[in-house]
């Protein structure tokens, strides 16, 4: 996990004219009902209309902002992907070396979604709604992820080994936690006892002293 994520690019009208404050804060606040009504209703079910009643605003002020129901689904995954990312980056920039950056790190995605259980069934809906966006969402955590792992293999604080491998295998093992301790548990957070095994487990596999 990477430090480093871009910063949120100023929003936009369809036309490409840059928004006022006001206009900005409604086009978040149309991302944010979006986000609950796909995780609600699905890709299939959910609509313009389900999206603007929950922001309180009128389709003709949606049409200002995004062309389609895919076009706001599309700027969601990345809204989603951009902030998931921020918070694991800022949660392993804690960390003092490798070991404590996993930690962090994989604590800061827990407790994100955690906060944003919508993220794990708008990510699913994207396997299917838009392939592009899902790949995108994965491949731009694993740059970070591979680059931070490269530079520990750089220091020696982790084994040698492909960092891409490594990158999407731990990527994969913090999803299926959150999504079993968090999503179907209904927590808000993993225990730690559990964080505690897992960062074990985690480390004996990156050949990290303890």
């Amino acid at each position: 996990m990477s430090a480093v994520v871009e910063p949120t690019p100023f929003p936009t009208a369809v036309d490409g004219s840059i928004l006022t404050a006001r206009g900005a804060a409604t086009r978040a606040r149309l991302l944010e009902a979006a986000e609950a009504v796909f995780a609600e209703h699905g890709w299939e079910q959910a609509s313009i209309v389900k999206i603007t009643e929950r922001a309180l605003v009128s389709q003709g002020t949606f049409y200002r902002y995004w062309e389609s129901k895919q076009a706001i689904f599309d700027d969601l995954v990345e809204d989603l992907n951009r902030r998931v990312r921020r918070a694991m980056a800022e949660g392993a920039a804690r960390g003092a070396n490798r070991a404590e950056a996993e930690r962090y790190g994989f604590e800061g995605f827990f407790r994100f979604t955690a906060e944003h259980p919508a993220l794990y069934r708008v990510i699913r809906q994207a396997e299917f709604a838009s392939p592009d966006a899902l790949r995108h969402h994965y491949e731009k955590i694993a740059e970070g992820y591979v680059e931070a792992l490269e530079t520990a293999m750089g220091r020696g604080e982790v084994v040698a080994a492909d960092p891409e491998l490594i990158a999407y295998a731990l990527m994969g093992i913090g999803e299926l936690v959150g999504m079993r301790w968090i999503l179907w548990a209904g927590t808000k957070k993993v225990p730690d006892d559990l964080v505690d095994q897992l960062m074990e487990f985690i480390q004996r596999g990156l050949g990290i002293e303890r």
